[in-house]
């Protein structure tokens, strides 16, 4: 009973409505109270983001899931009355992920926490192989390297830099007695009994990644161009890992080779091969991999729109990126924001459907190559570019938004600051303005907005252990998912929306000069529109 019992309160703690919380509105506008009542009391997030997460699933730039899923958020729109299309510019790779095996045979059996990296090829024909496993030598040049390379013929090749220990920093340092702490760097990282030990510790682990960085550039090639090197070598497969600092979670992004398949080790398991090549155990892998190459997809981004009634040439963009990596689900980077913008327009539909300014939300795809869906978007629709009151744009994570900043556009703050004067007290409570702020020349899709000098806002949430735990890890899944920030931020968001589009007044675009560079002393200069790639891998 008692299970029962929490078991419950965890779901009523994810999906109760917040129609609980009070609010304080310092005006008596209609539509801000409605807004509210909406989305605190008729919210669809826990629906929308349990199907994108765990039915649809993650979307790559290029993948069936992706065209899948865009399919999705079109029929949404349509049963909520709002008109959603896609709108093709330019090709991507397409890549099916298949089932993927790696496991450890000798000296012992242990299945590995591993998956294949997006786009990698398969084992042939999806059959296993048997593969003893090398560690990357340190060796003094590219010469020595080459005259070693014909050793990696016929068998794994593990490239990536072995972490001493998978505990996060914070936990040697509440739990680990600093002598206990001194020695433990003295045998595994070199390091020396003196100063404060978690410092040091640190110091010591950084030191160590920069030498396995040193290690790679010794080779004649970088991180990049190694695996392929491997490849043509003869090695049969590639092993990587990208620790994130975090318990059990791990970075898996792409493949770099074209042949054999390359496969993202946990931190933990990577280090027993790691220790077992390093000390001439003899670890052999088993493999099995299945992947399906589709050639070049249409590379797409979804838009929905209502046509502003008073000021159709005028805009105001909801804006979150639609793809993601396939480590995980996509849950918080970001399938949090694409559900934000989602609800939002479906809130503006129900109490505000004929808006003076058109509203428009940008699904962006390709944002993980390089911001190429919405870079193209804007070199696509000048007119909206011109336009542009406002974007809105989320895209770090499920925490509650408490930041925006005004980007370097001198006449924002007033329009900022006029409304949120006009949100709930409970919503701008911990809200903080960045003004005049600095203009963005990358990070996500508000950038390519921000270049040509239109008012591009990044809502900055809380962290939620974003960086360490789910930003482009094996971990960023449903579970992960706070929906009461959720669904305050898609409330948050519409109300923003909606004090922009009904303003009188239109945002003034006259631009901060930028400050010195601290990095390079050369005067500041507002960043410049960078060119979306629109033929990806595979084109031709």
């Amino acid at each position: 009973m008692r299970i029962c019992s929490t078991r419950w309160l965890l779901v009523f703690l994810l999906v109760v409505p917040a129609q609980a919380i009070a609010q304080s509105f310092p005006t008596d506008n209609p539509i801000l109270r409605a807004i509210w009542d909406e989305g605190m009391n008729r919210s669809q997030v826990y629906e929308l983001s349990q199907t994108l997460n765990d039915s649809i699933g993650p979307r790559l730039t290029g993948s069936p899931n992706l065209t899948e899923g865009a399919n999705w958020v079109i029929d949404k729109y349509a049963g909520w009355g709002v008109t959603a299309r896609t709108e093709q510019y330019g090709t991507w790779l397409g890549w099916n992920r298949g089932p993927s095996h790696l496991s450890l045979i000798e000296p012992h059996v242990r299945s590995l926490n591993a998956m294949m990296l997006a786009w990698s090829p398969g084992t042939p024909n999806g059959e296993p192989i048997d593969a003893e496993v090398m560690l990357l030598p340190d060796l003094p040049d590219s010469a020595a390297f080459a005259a070693w390379m014909p050793e990696v013929a016929g068998k794994f090749v593990a490239i990536s830099f072995p972490q001493p220990t998978c505990r996060p920093d914070a936990a040697w340092e509440e739990y680990t007695q600093p002598d206990a702490m001194a020695r433990m760097m003295a045998r595994f990282m070199g390091g020396q009994q003196r100063g404060n030990v978690f410092t040091r510790m640190r110091e010591e682990r950084q030191a160590a990644q920069a030498a396995w960085r040193t290690r790679i550039e010794n080779t004649g090639y970088d991180a990049r161009s190694l695996p392929d090197a491997l490849e043509k070598a003869g090695a049969v497969g590639i092993l990587t890992s990208e620790w994130s600092n975090g318990y059990g979670a791990n970075r898996i992004f792409s493949a770099r080779t074209d042949e054999v398949p390359t496969f993202a080790v946990s931190c933990e398991d990577y280090g027993i091969v790691a220790r077992l090549a390093a000390n001439d155990q003899g670890p052999v892998l088993r493999a099995r991999a299945e992947a399906e190459f589709l050639g070049d997809q249409p590379a797409f981004n979804t838009v929905a729109e209502v046509t502003g009634v008073e000021m159709p040439d005028e805009y105001v963009l909801m804006s979150a990126h639609f793809d993601t990596w396939d480590g995980g689900t996509g849950a918080t980077d970001n399938n949090t924001g694409t559900i934000i913008m989602m609800e939002a327009m479906r809130i503006l539909h129900a109490v505000y459907p004929n808006p003076k300014r058109t509203l428009v939300v940008g699904h962006w795809n390709s944002e993980e190559q390089g911001l190429n869906g919405s870079g193209a978007y804007a070199a696509d629709h000048p007119e909206v570019v011109e336009g542009l009151q406002a974007v809105f744009n989320q895209d770090n994570g499920t925490g509650r938004v408490t930041s925006v900043s005004a980007l370097g556009l001198l006449g924002a703050p007033e329009f900022l600051g006029r409304w949120v004067g006009q949100l709930p007290d409970e919503m701008t409570r911990n809200l903080h303005l960045g003004i005049p702020g600095n203009p963005s020349s990358g990070g996500s899709d508000h950038a390519s907005f921000a270049c040509a000098g239109a008012p591009a806002f990044s809502l900055g949430a809380d962290g939620w252990d974003y960086f360490s735990y789910t930003w482009h890890t094996n971990l960023d899944t449903f579970d992960k998912v706070v929906m009461e920030n959720v669904q305050w931020n898609a409330v948050l968001t519409a109300m923003l929306v909606y004090l922009a589009a009904d303003d009188a007044e239109t945002i003034p675009r006259d631009r901060r000069i930028p400050g010195v560079n601290r990095r390079t002393g050369e005067p500041g200069t507002w960043p410049e529109c960078r060119v979306p790639q629109r033929r990806g891998p595979g084109g031709e």
